[in-house]
Order: structure tokens, then C-alpha cells, then sequence
């Protein structure tokens, strides 16, 4: 089974028991800011997965970091809530919420990637997260889901 990494975002202090349902099955669990209040996390957290969270512009100040980088399986992340606007050296893909809509972009080279959001999704868009998966050595692959 290749490694799983459900990336959610924008749940503005809701997290919708089907939402549960769906990444239960993840490794691990980013989100991409805009948690509005940070007890809302406590069902994601009871699934016993571990957790990187990154502070969108709705979050508590001084919770989480503004990015976050993370490497997996040799690739690199960059984690934040705003969309690029700058180039960063050796990010394999940036993964940012905020614009409430799945997004896949490159920006100076580097793909940058919007799972949509759990809550108030926009433009025609529906509620959505995204996998961040490995299914073999030296690949990886982005998919959105909706709910």
C-alpha cells in the first residue's frame, strides 16, 4: 500500500463527521490552516494520526507556524495558507488553503497545489480535501476528493 497523506484546509471550526469518515485511513494529516479554534481538531486528533497544522489568517496568533516544511519519501513540502508568491528552493510542491477552490498550478517551476476547503467551498467548487500519495519509490501524486 503506498503511503497516504490526507491535506484538508479551510475548516473554519467545523469538521463534518463524513469528513471523518474519509481520511481515517491516512498515515498522516496536514492542515493547511483556517481552523478557526484550534478544539475542533480534537476528532482529527483522536484518530491517532499525527497532525501538522499551519496558521491561516482566521487562526489564533502564536498556535501554529506560518509554513511548515515537511519531507516524505524524499520529496519536499512547503505547507502554508496564503498562495505562493515567491520561488522556494528545492520545494518538490507547495501546498497552500485559503482560496477555498482545488487548485493545481505551477509557480517558477513548483507545483503549487490547493486541496480546496471542508467548509465554504467556492466558484462552483464542493467541499474537498486532497491525497498526497507515494505509490512508488521516487513518485508521488495529488488527488482531489469531494464530499
Amino acid at each position: 500500500m503506498p503511503r497516504k497523506i490526507a491535506v484538508i484546509s479551510d475548516t473554519h471550526g467545523r469538521v463534518p463527521d463524513r469528513l471523518l469518515d474519509r481520511i481515517h485511513c491516512a498515515e498522516e494529516i496536514w492542515h493547511l490552516g483556517d481552523v478557526a479554534r484550534p478544539d475542533i481538531l480534537i476528532p482529527i486528533q483522536n484518530l491517532g494520526r499525527p497532525l501538522c497544522v499551519v496558521k491561516g489568517n482566521y487562526d489564533p496568533h502564536g498556535i501554529w507556524p506560518e509554513t511548515r516544511d515537511l519531507e516524505r519519501e524524499g520529496f519536499l513540502f512547503r505547507l502554508q495558507h496564503h498562495p505562493p508568491y515567491g520561488y522556494c528552493e528545492n520545494t518538490t510542491a507547495i501546498l497552500y488553503g485559503h482560496l477555498h477552490q482545488p487548485l493545481d498550478d505551477r509557480e517558477h517551476g513548483v507545483r503549487a497545489l490547493n486541496p480546496g476547503a471542508i467548509t465554504g467551498p467556492r466558484n462552483g467548487s464542493a467541499a474537498s480535501f486532497a491525497w498526497l500519495t507515494f505509490p512508488e519509490k521516487g513518485q508521488w501524486e495529488w488527488e482531489i476528493e469531494t464530499f
